[in-house]
């Protein structure tokens, strides 16, 4: 039974918070150690937020443990893109042609804290802070930790190991460095890092620039995102090269440098910082990475879920809705196979696998297009084309991005593999000249289907899907 099996969680993150209120709700025995201290307690650090993005994945698991209601109140809809050129004019690029799809910016911290204060709430949910994992021996099912207030070490058993932990894994690392098993491991970085900033409330209380978007300043090798906060801020992402270019992370050490790249190239988000230089040198320049790995899970001991089996970078803005996304398809395997642990984790990761893959190649690909796609015109054609066919065909016709987001009932995987398709069907037509924005809607549609589906026929023949 349930209440008789004891699951020991690595990581109390938000996809650890979130998998241990729902196993609570179902009636085991959880133990969650997390290496940082309870964020409910203690001020986080600034420098490596990156706002959250919560969209309509995400969402299943907020509704999976009753909470969709409560998210909503930290919550800012943003409504597309506001895009800033180098002249300083903005345009806004809806994320949608219908109305009611949106995605929203959230505090980590804050909806971290909710998910760790409904847990809590449960008597066979404890929770322990500043432990932190050293190794998991997975054939015996237990784990080494160095608790970090006292400098001692101690082992956890339990009958079940779920790591958590983030793309530094402490337990994928006892998979990969063990050598007991075929372990596969790949972990990609992006040449570019990133730096947060952040524009403060107006003197009184507001919003210094339009709230309900995600800011870009796109400018080609580099960009400068920002979303708002409930307090009047928004949280500034600078994404920038490490070595490359004329303005680097490794060039910009002095303060006359920072003004001069910003002058330069972001004078309109200058005007509303003038913290940047406390900001800049303030908060740490962070590395940007793909995590993938096979197996996730070894017999029926340990498993491997969220960011500590694929992390991604966070271009699409589904890091958090990916790992929700996980808790909520465990959960229904947990319904079949629920006591046959090897079943349950062998039945996930088949499922999940190829999904995760799907979404950390289509974050690398928006992060090209949010850098400097966006401010392309057959780029601007293209959207202009999708906004209009979703407005005027609201159930026939999702663009990619409307697939990815807001189409949770289908997989990332079947997204990636239609939304490419429709793109480069688009743009194949729009270099042609075979597309004209001003004839019938239903004609553009169905030129569109038609070579969109010509497109997957061709992939399938080759082998690409």
């Amino acid at each position: 039974m349930p209440d008789q099996q004891n699951i020991l969680i690595i990581g109390a993150g938000l996809c650890g918070s979130l998998l241990a209120l729902r196993l609570g709700q179902r009636g085991y025995n959880v133990n969650v150690y997390e290496m940082r201290p309870d964020l409910r307690r203690v001020k986080i650090s600034a420098g490596r937020s990156i706002n959250l993005a919560f969209s309509d994945r995400g969402n299943k698991g907020m509704k999976l443990v009753g909470l969709q209601d409560r998210v909503k109140d930290l919550c800012i809809p943003m409504y597309g893109r506001m895009i800033h050129d180098e002249q300083g004019n903005t345009f806004q690029s809806n994320y949608s042609g219908r109305d009611h799809e949106y995605i929203n910016s959230v505090s980590r911290g804050q909806l971290n804290a909710l998910l760790l204060d409904e847990a809590e709430k449960h008597e066979n949910v404890t929770l322990y802070f500043n432990k932190k994992c050293k190794s998991v021996d997975f054939e015996r099912t237990t784990a080494l930790f160095q608790d970090l207030e006292t400098n001692s070490d101690f082992v956890e058993d339990a009958d079940v190991i779920i790591a958590t932990d983030g793309a530094g894994s402490a337990m994928r690392q006892s998979y990969f460095s063990s050598k007991k098993f075929l372990f596969s491991f790949s972990q990609n970085f992006l040449n570019h890092g990133y730096k947060e900033l952040s524009i403060l409330p107006a003197d009184n209380g507001g919003y210094k620039t339009y709230k309900n978007a995600l800011h870009i300043w796109p400018r080609g090798n580099f960009m400068l995102i920002a979303l708002p906060n409930l307090d009047g801020s928004f949280t500034v992402t600078l994404f920038l090269s490490f070595d490359e270019g004329e303005y680097n992370f490794n060039n910009l050490t002095g303060e006359e440098q920072v003004l001069a790249f910003f002058q330069k190239e972001f004078p309109d988000a200058l005007a509303l910082m003038p913290n940047i230089l406390d900001d800049f040198f303030r908060n740490p320049t962070s590395p940007l990475g793909t995590v993938k790995c096979a197996p996730w899970h070894y017999k029926g001991n340990t498993l491997l879920m969220g960011d500590a089996a694929h992390a991604i970078v966070p271009f699409y803005g589904q890091g958090m809705n990916a790992s929700f996304e996980d808790v909520v398809v465990f959960d229904s395997i947990l319904d079949t196979y629920e006591g046959q642990w090897e079943k349950v984790f062998a039945a996930y990761e088949a499922t999940r696998k190829k999904d995760t893959d799907a979404i950390a190649d289509l974050a690398i690909d928006n992060f090209y297009e949010m850098r400097d796609h966006v401010a392309n015109p057959m780029f601007q054609k293209k959207r202009k084309l999708e906004m209009a066919l979703e407005k005027a065909f609201p159930t026939l016709y999702s663009s990619k991005y409307a697939l990815v987001t807001f189409n949770e009932h289908i997989s990332y995987n079947e997204a990636m593999v239609r939304g490419r398709a429709q793109d480069k069907a688009i743009l194949k037509l729009l270099s042609d000249g075979k597309l004209n924005l001003d004839d019938d809607l239903k004609s553009l549609l169905d030129k569109v289907n038609e070579k969109t589906e010509a497109i997957l026929r061709d992939d399938r023949i080759t082998g690409f899907i």
